[in-house]
């Protein structure tokens, strides 16, 4: 054999790695009519598909960006809110701290009132006692300036108008002797 007769034969032979025609050929077609349906009727819907799901997604966004300012919005009206709260409370206390001490200088007041109420009764009722005393007293002492007159003198010493005048010297003499007394008394206990 000759080397022309060799590459004939290898020719004429059948390459593994090569399909036949009619195969390439049948298989072309099968590729066509399935790219034509994939075209027609599995991209539409997957497109259609996808398309939706972006939609969702796009609206998802939408309404947590809406909530999330709806949410901002709330946390400023309550913060709004709490402010004006706490400035409620702040008025209502410092009402309440001026109406305390109202309350306490009308206490004060109503208080002053009555101890000088009481002062004055007590002031009262010690000058009555006090010329209540002294009247008692100057008719004690007339008695007893009289009787000490009569045994002095040695008889009796029944003149009221002599009387009254005896008690009222007698009188008038002990009250000097207690205003000199008086300023004296008043000195020891400064020093």
């Amino acid at each position: 054999m000759t080397p022309t007769d060799l590459v004939l034969a290898a020719a004429e032979e059948h390459n593994v790695l090569l399909p036949a025609s009619y195969d390439i050929l049948w298989s072309a077609v099968c590729v066509v009519i399935i790219a034509f349906f994939l075209t027609k009727y599995a991209v539409p819907r997957l497109t259609a598909m996808l398309d939706e799901r972006a939609a969702k997604i796009e609206a998802g966004l939408a309404q947590a960006e809406e909530a999330q300012q709806a949410a901002a919005q709330a946390e400023e009206q309550i913060a709004a809110e709490l402010g004006a709260a706490r400035r409620a409370a702040a008025e209502v206390r410092e009402r309440a701290q001026e109406e305390g001490k109202q309350i306490v200088a009308d206490a004060r007041a109503k208080a002053q009132a009555e101890a000088d109420r009481v002062t004055a009764n007590a002031s009262r009722q010690i000058e009555a006692d006090r010329q209540a005393a002294q009247i008692s007293l100057r008719t004690d002492v007339g008695m007893l300036a009289s009787e000490l007159a009569s045994r002095i003198v040695g008889e009796s010493v029944t003149d009221r108008a002599l009387q009254s005048r005896v008690i009222d010297r007698f009188l008038d003499e002990l009250d000097a002797q207690t205003a000199q007394q008086a300023p004296a008394d008043a000195k020891v206990q400064e020093a």
